[in-house]
This record gives structure tokens, sequence and C-alpha cells, in this order.
């Protein structure tokens, strides 16, 4: 099972790009920030081409665990599935904003896209690891 490990990998790799991208922007370091940004995008896009072909061949792979685990399991699992759609069009929209220097209506949406994104990168690794490590 190579792709649930390279999409964990891909996932936090977003999610560190994220992080540094914030960073940058509020230092104020434009050109790190979009670099930064534009490849957590591409590093995104890579995931979901990824993740499409894993589940192509594979399909749904079904939680393991019993109990209060599987509880858990599942209240990350559900809004993670949840987010990631909406984070998709978010993203667009966000990248698209900045890149066209419509920077008041990129700040506001990316006030939303951030935490959604990184939740869904950051969450993304957790439901790999429940799912393939436990």
């Amino acid at each position: 099972m190579l792709l649930p490990a390279v999409n964990a990998i891909l996932n936090s790799i977003s999610a560190l790009l994220l992080v540094l991208g914030f960073v940058f922007i509020k230092q104020k370091k434009i050109a790190q920030h979009r670099a930064c940004m534009l490849s957590a995008l591409g590093v995104s896009a890579v995931f979901l081409v990824c993740y499409v072909i894993h589940h192509a061949q594979v399909g749904s792979v079904p939680f393991k665990g019993s109990g209060a685990l599987r509880y858990l399991y599942f209240a990350i699992l559900i809004p993670h599935v949840l987010l990631a759609a909406a984070v998709v069009p978010l993203a667009l929209v966000t990248v698209s904003r900045g890149l066209k220097g419509r920077v008041d209506k990129h700040k506001r949406i990316a006030r939303v896209t951030l935490p959604v994104w990184l939740f869904v990168s950051v969450s993304g690794v957790v439901v790999y690891l429940m799912l393939y490590q436990l």
C-alpha cells in the first residue's frame, strides 16, 4: 500500500507549506508567501490525483478498530470528508484572488480557507495513521 503513505506525506507537506505561507505573510514576505501557497496548491493537486488513483484501484478501506477508537475515527473522518469537498473551491478562489491582486477579497476568504485547508491536510494524515498504522 504505497499510495496511502504517499498521500499522507503529501498532506504533511501541504500542511507545512500552509503554515510557512501564513508565517511569511505575517512577516510581509509576499513573494515567499505566494511561493508557499502555490506550492501547497500544487502538492494538494498531486495528492488529489494519487487519492483518486488509489481509491479507483482499492475502493473504500474499512476501519478495523472498535469501541471508542471507532467513534473517534468517524468523528475525525466525517468533518474531514465534508471539508475536503469544500476546500477545493475555497482554495481555488483564494489563490485566484491573490494572483489577481484583489488583496482585500483575498484576505477575507483566506481567513476561512486557511484553517479549513489546514484541518483537511492534518486530519488526512490522522485518518491515514488510524487506517493503516493502528
